[in-house]
């Protein structure tokens, strides 16, 4: 419990939601195996992995998917892999 101001606050964990790669292959326009192919390549990453050997991803996976389409119409993967850890020291 939070302490507001002499008010007890009481808060909920929300648990963070994790998708599958089946998941994120009916939310995107990828296939299972670019997903496998970008994360082998480090364009994406994945969050955990479940007891089974699962890869799983968070929510900020699909920001970084659509940063990839962006950049897919004129660069190669290579130049991508480039930009993409450019831009995550420039967040650190």
């Amino acid at each position: 419990m939070v302490m507001q101001a002499g008010k007890q606050e009481s808060r909920i964990a929300v648990p963070q939601k994790l998708y599958r790669i089946g998941e994120l292959v009916q939310h995107t326009p990828f296939s299972r195996q670019t997903i496998h192919n970008y994360t082998t390549m480090g364009l994406i990453r994945e969050s955990e992995w479940t007891q089974g050997g699962h890869r799983l991803y968070d929510e900020t996976v699909f920001s970084r998917l659509s940063r990839i389409m962006e950049l897919r119409e004129d660069k190669t993967l290579e130049e991508i892999r480039q930009i993409l850890r450019q831009e995550d020291l420039k967040m650190s």
